[in-house]
């Protein structure tokens, strides 16, 4: 039997809600500092095609592409276009450095390997580096270079000193893609130079940003310097965010065939966003615009922790048990991304099957999902026994199925 338990509604429910639907003082301060007006800066430039799609309704963004999502939750908080196959760019260089997290990680490569400077790097066109020809040049410079410096010659120098060849790099970089769960993207080169089958979708690009920060945080800090200086060459983090301290990563990107984009990581308050954007105009297009979607990300979103690892979320009926009823408790911390404000309005169901047959050991998952009434969500949530129910003795089984069938018949 189908069973829906209405958990949290407005700011009524369970007793341990009270404290998730009621906001403290503090929390009041910070949303009315969130209705301030903001700067030139964060103002809307035109619009670009059909407006992004978001929870809390269509919104105008003069991106062609724009993907935003939650780190820590997975929520989408803005698609436009986010699955269409794009020209990437130097967007490019993110997968570049996940594929040299990896191998420094196993032992392939160290930070202070030198690696060969061949003709080939050295020719590179685009933005550079400056490796000296026929040079050797350490793995760390060579990050720095290819993530501050956006060095395309960096890249080539590291994809043959790890693969031999960037073509073998660029086979190792799609294999790795469908592990990753990118779904619309297909890789020509390591450096995002321009090429009618090199593409990738914003969605794919905030998926490999995830995964970086999240498998390899020790390497993470780089995106965040300001400047690198090699062969006597200072360079600016291209990144406007990095630069004035919104963001601590990770990449821009620009062709005449892609546009000006960038994927920009912020954390505030503990709470991690990730946006993607691309297709935009000019380096000022990109960095207004990109600056006013990601405080929107911020201003208009928060993590609601709706129950603690453990807590009990219901009681649920048992059948033939020693127990008449078994805690169901969340079997993790459970915190969703919502709207400002809507956590005070928002209603919240479980639903599972029941009565739940014994014997139950305590721990066993219990297929359950909760269903946010308003925005529509509805999602796996893990849900366990929080005691063990033995199953009854015969005698009381039988008694129990008699009670049964006789209760049905009348």
């Amino acid at each position: 039997m189908q069973t829906r338990r209405s958990l949290l509604t407005g700011a009524s429910g369970l007793a341990v809600s009270l404290a998730v639907m009621s906001a403290s003082p503090a929390e009041a301060k910070r949303s009315q500092r969130k209705k301030a007006v903001v700067s030139p800066a964060q103002q809307a430039v035109a619009p670009s095609g059909p407006p992004a799609i978001t929870p809390i309704g269509p919104f105008a963004t003069s991106a062609q592409y724009a993907f935003i999502m939650d780190y820590n939750t997975g929520a989408v908080l803005m698609d436009k276009l986010a699955d269409q196959p794009m020209h990437p760019s130097s967007l490019t260089k993110i997968m570049t450095c996940y594929i040299v997290f990896a191998m420094l990680r196993t032992g392939r490569i160290k930070l202070d390997q030198m690696l060969p400077v061949s003709e080939n790097a050295w020719r590179m066109q685009g933005s550079k580096m400056f490796v000296p020809l026929n040079g050797q040049v350490s793995v760390q410079d060579l990050i720095q270079g290819v993530i501050i410096q956006s060095g395309n010659d960096a890249c080539i120098v590291l994809a043959e000193g790890i693969a031999g060849s960037e073509q073998q790099f660029v086979a190792i970089m799609n294999d790795w893609a469908p592990k990753l769960g990118l779904k619309h993207t297909h890789f020509m080169n390591c450096t995002g130079w321009p090429d009618d089958n090199h593409l990738m979708s914003a969605h794919d690009i905030a998926l490999i940003a995830y995964h970086l920060i999240h498998d390899y945080p020790e390497y993470y800090h780089f995106f965040s310097e300001k400047e690198f200086t090699f062969n006597h060459i200072t360079q600016g983090n291209r990144n406007v965010l990095v630069d004035k301290g919104l963001a601590d990563g990770l990449k821009t990107g620009h062709t005449a065939a892609g546009g000006y984009g960038l994927c920009a990581s912020s954390e505030r308050n503990g709470r991690r966003v990730i946006m993607v954007v691309n297709g935009m105009s000019s380096m000022n297009e990109r960095a207004h615009e990109s600056e006013r979607l990601l405080q929107w990300a911020f201003n208009q979103f928060e993590n609601v922790k709706l129950f603690n690892k453990g807590e009990v979320i219901e009681t649920a009926p048992v059948w033939m048990g020693t127990s008449p009823t078994v805690p169901l408790v969340a079997g993790e911390d459970l915190v969703m991304t919502l709207p400002v404000g809507w956590r005070n309005k928002m209603q919240v169901a479980l639903d599972y099957n029941a009565p739940i047959a014994a014997p139950i050991t305590k721990g066993q998952p219990v297929q359950a999902s909760l269903s946010i009434q308003n925005g529509g969500q509805a999602i796996q949530v893990p849900v366990v026994a929080g005691e063990s129910v033995p199953k009854s003795g015969m005698i009381s089984r039988t008694f129990k199925n008699i009670g049964y069938h006789f209760g049905r018949k009348i």
